[in-house]
């Protein structure tokens, strides 16, 4: 009797943890992790500058521009708005997926090298 206890706890425990989420990218999600929206950073700017996406859903980030952007949730210099969206440093030609969105929130993004120009500024709706 005292193994089925067990195995049922640990079993309970497992399911309670998928269940929870969060932003964190250790977390596990009940979502597929479906990429919902691509936002493109060119030398005119990063494009568009809102989407929306369903909970659980991912963002891919593209830097075709000609310098490196690095990537992250608001508040600047914190990162702690949206964290599954700080995907750091990406390179020219580069692109990187961000994590689950797994709360429904408005996430503000922002380069970390230039934090105040609105060119690099964008807006994620997780609906």
């Amino acid at each position: 009797m005292g193994r089925t206890r067990t195995l049922l706890f640990m079993a309970t425990l497992a399911i309670t943890a998928v269940g929870c989420g969060s932003d964190s990218p250790s977390s596990p999600s009940g979502n597929d992790g479906t990429i919902a929206a691509t936002l493109t950073i060119t030398s005119t700017g990063t494009a568009p500058k809102s989407v929306s996406i369903p909970v659980g859903s991912r963002v891919t980030i593209v830097n075709n521009d000609t310098r490196n952007h690095d990537m992250n949730s608001d508040p600047h210099p914190e990162h702690t708005q949206c964290p599954a969206l700080n995907v750091g440093v990406l390179s020219p030609g580069q692109s990187r997926t961000s994590q689950n969105l797994t709360t429904a929130r408005t996430c503000g993004m922002h380069d970390h090298g230039d934090p105040d120009n609105a060119l690099w500024k964008t807006t994620v709706v997780v609906q």
